[in-house]
């Protein structure tokens, strides 16, 4: 029992630790508890401006100012931060509602102490911590991998055939993994549930604690004879050739899910997930920015100054024509309309752009020599 004393100073510690550092956002913006949100919304903009780092304000206040807005601007974190003191977010942190916790009351706050610690300090002096929690044990592995595809796959969409080297279901116990005609049958020391209860008493009293069942390993049952192929994993390492389709509009570093294409799970359990990584292909003539295309075409002095008709690609191989105004000037910039990459499992498309450069030619006929003479003499 010698530990016993720092076992208290140790929680002494934690608890003056929470209660320097709880902040009062009512304070902090200078509102009564029971403002209403208008009057939190008129006290946080007046405070930002005054406070805001680009106008010489101080940085560490405009922070503590936005923190303390943005709880008490929700409805569901203000109602916790009243009742606790604090806010748990995304499930971080006990209290009566989330397990493990201390309460602590003064008149206006209600101080909730969620020590994420605690349990370990009980389990290093008592041998008891946190609650069993049942893993899916079975569950597959998810797969990662990269694949490269070209710019006219982004624009119509493309279906592939790749190899994985994976684990699949094993077909001789058909992911039992359990050897034909033996059977499977619940396992004696949990009764099924996966795991087992412990108790220890202590100075302070008795302490229950469930355990991981160490005969089954969670599962909640044993096999009476184990696959000879798998040797009772339900499944074994092998190639497997999946079909995938890549939908139109996909982008460079965009993942994609396919959902229980990854690794097969233990003894029937679920498959987990495939995710692929697109990269695309840069395009010799066409550049992507976001879901608009460009596009640069070589036009002559005299379509820029009289206009013309002209034929330009497009990313699915027809030629579609395209007017220059009069008077255009080199490096003007023309846009055409839903002849962009197809916006990602949504209606719609980008827009192409075609900028237009006008040539110059560095060699000349004597007869295109003579009729520029002529053009210069007049002004052009």
């Amino acid at each position: 029992m010698r530990k016993l004393p720092h076992l208290f100073i140790r929680i002494f510690v934690k608890i003056r630790n929470f209660v320097e550092n709880m902040k009062d956002y009512y304070k902090i913006l200078g509102v009564p508890r029971n403002a209403s949100q208008e009057e939190i919304k008129k006290a946080y903009y007046k405070l930002a401006h005054k406070y805001h780092p680009d106008k010489g304000g101080d940085e560490s206040r405009f922070k503590e100012i936005n923190e303390a807005y943005r709880v008490l601007s929700d409805k569901e974190k203000r109602a916790q931060y009243d009742r606790y003191g604090r806010v748990f977010e995304e499930g971080k942190g006990f209290g009566p509602e989330t397990g493990f916790g201390w309460a602590w009351q003064r008149p206006d706050i209600d101080f909730d102490f969620g020590f994420e610690g605690l349990e370990d300090i009980l389990d290093e002096f008592f041998g008891w911590g946190k609650a069993f929690q049942k893993k899916d044990l079975k569950r597959g592995k998810d797969i990662r991998i990269d694949m490269e595809i070209s710019l006219e796959d982004c624009q119509k969409g493309v279906k592939k055939l790749i190899s994985l080297k994976k684990y699949v279901v094993c077909q001789r116990c058909g992911g039992t993994g359990a050897e034909p005609g033996s059977g499977i049958k619940e396992c004696f020391s949990c009764r099924g549930t996966g795991r087992v209860q412990q108790i220890k008493r202590t100075f302070f009293g008795s302490f229950t604690r469930y355990m991981t069942c160490p005969e089954c390993g969670g599962e909640g049952y044993k096999l009476e004879k184990p696959c000879n192929v798998c040797h009772g994993e339900g499944r074994i390492r092998d190639k497997e050739e999946i079909l995938i389709e890549i939908p139109p509009g996909v982008d460079t570093n965009q993942v994609i899910k396919f959902p229980q294409k990854g690794n097969a799970g233990r003894k029937k359990g679920k498959p987990g997930d495939l995710y692929l990584r697109i990269f695309v292909k840069e395009h010799p003539v066409f550049e992507r920015k976001g879901d608009d295309l460009y596009l640069t075409q070589v036009i002559t002095f005299s379509q820029a100054v009289l206009g013309d008709k002209i034929e330009i690609p497009t990313l699915e191989g027809e030629k579609i024509l395209l007017k220059i105004p009069k008077g255009t000037q080199s490096g003007d910039i023309l846009r055409i309309p839903q002849k962009g990459i197809p916006h990602f499992r949504s209606s719609g498309r980008g827009s192409l752009y075609v900028k237009l450069v006008i040539k110059t030619p560095k060699r000349l006929t004597e007869k295109q020599k003579e009729l520029l003479e002529k053009l210069k003499k007049e002004g052009l």
